[in-house]
């Protein structure tokens, strides 16, 4: 047996390796946005903030995820996929401990750190699934890292308030670090393990004629790619003159938008609607963030047999079901939580699959990426503070129900529209 043999035959058998990383390291890019609405009343009290600059605490890192996205993007391409990913875990664990500190400016600098570190990764984590996962697994891998997203999200609702209870709200926003600090050493170790599993193929020969395989470096992992053909495609045409991108790009934003204003204020609402206290309301708005994971999940499956836009369609009618429920039913809330959390965890997961599909390179992905999530996370930014100045100004949830309706049907109108001709 070749040494390439018995290599390629380990990371067959290793092929959940990057998967469990990739899960690691979503559950930072999340969970540390959320972690501050299960307590925001406490920290309104203890620093005197109003509805208006509490709202901050989710736009700011959804505003980062817009305007540091070229950053991120220059970042990618000067360093390269493996540095930015352990970059981007770095500079979280900073922000989160930066945000920890019982200051109302800490708390403002150390989630605008914890934005841009999440920007990075934000960017990347598609790049490297595109790269390193074969063809047939990237919608399926796509799912597994929109699903951790989401888990990070509903752990941090889960156990924010219990902890702030015992020890208070900045140790309980502080310890979500943790996750940050074991994402680190998986990713550290994938990368050292597959290095090391396929350095014996690059000193394989290379057949001179027929079907060969070449082996490009990528940073510190190496990867096998088909060997470029003969009159190779041409530079892709540039994100911003596609009109696919401007249609993802509105999409991406309906589905941001309505995803952290509902984040941002579920557990006010319930406390307001229905009389729920701290603990109940972070506990019970966990159910719109788990249920994500069954969008996600379940949308790569359907995939396989249907047309992106018929999915876009279906995940924009479930997701209808969230602002209209609370709006008339707000006592059925669970029902609400379970179709709505399934659609948005779909949502942003076969908005990366269509990107995927569309892209013909590394570049073009990381350009394609950046685009679509810059501008989407630029509208999405805005969701927290106008559902908090609407709620603030009117005393009712009427109103900001009302604007996520309409972003949810910007989700469903412009992404069905954009993904018209992808198979």
């Amino acid at each position: 047996m070749t040494d390439g043999t018995a290599v390629r035959r380990g990371l067959r058998g290793a092929a959940w390796l990057l998967p469990a990383a990739i899960v690691l390291i979503a559950l930072n890019f999340r969970g540390p946005i959320v972690a501050p609405a299960p307590v925001i009343g406490e920290i309104r009290v203890d620093l005197g903030l109003t509805a208006t600059i509490a709202g901050l605490l989710t736009t700011i890192p959804v505003l980062c995820f817009s305007l540091a996205t070229p950053f991120a993007s220059w970042v990618i391409a000067k360093a390269d996929p493996e540095r930015a990913v352990s970059l981007s875990l770095l500079i979280v664990l900073v922000g989160t401990v930066v945000r920890s500190l019982p200051s109302s400016a800490a708390l403002l600098v150390g989630t605008a750190v914890i934005g841009i570190g999440i920007t990075i990764g934000n960017v990347v984590v598609p790049v490297v699934i595109r790269r390193d996962t074969s063809p047939e697994r990237v919608g399926i891998v796509t799912g597994v890292y929109t699903s951790a997203l989401n888990v990070g999200s509903m752990i941090t609702s889960l156990g924010t308030a219990p902890i702030a209870a015992a020890w208070g709200w900045p140790v309980a926003i502080a310890v979500w670090a943790v996750f940050a600090v074991v994402a680190g050493l998986a990713w550290t170790y994938t990368v050292g393990a597959r290095a090391a599993w396929l350095r014996p193929l690059h000193h394989e020969p290379v057949a001179a004629t027929g079907p060969v395989e070449l082996l490009t470096e990528t940073g510190s992992i190496r990867t096998v790619a088909s060997a470029p053909r003969a009159g190779a495609a041409a530079e892709p045409v540039r994100p911003a003159r596609r009109l696919i991108t401007w249609g993802l790009t509105l999409a991406f934003g309906g589905q941001a938008f309505s995803y952290y204003a509902l984040t941002a204020w579920i557990p006010t609402l319930l406390h307001d609607e229905i009389g729920f206290s701290a603990e109940s309301s972070g506990a019970s708005s966990s159910v719109f963030q788990i249920m994500a994971v069954v969008g996600a999940l379940g949308v790569p499956v359907l995939a396989t047999r249907f047309r992106p836009r018929g999915i876009i369609a279906l995940v924009g009618f479930l997701w209808l079901a969230m602002p209209l429920g609370l709006l008339f039913a707000p006592q059925l809330w669970l029902l609400w939580s379970i179709l709505g959390g399934a659609a948005q965890g779909g949502g942003i997961t076969v908005i990366f699959i269509v990107i995927v599909r569309i892209v013909t390179s590394d570049d073009d992905a990381r350009r394609m990426s950046a685009f679509v999530q810059g501008g989407g996370y630029l509208i999405g930014s805005a969701g927290p503070l106008v559902a908090g100045s609407l709620h603030g100004a009117t005393g009712n949830w009427t109103a900001p129900l009302l604007v996520v309706l309409v972003a949810v049907l910007t989700l469903g109108v412009a992404g069905t529209i954009a993904a018209r001709r992808v198979d």
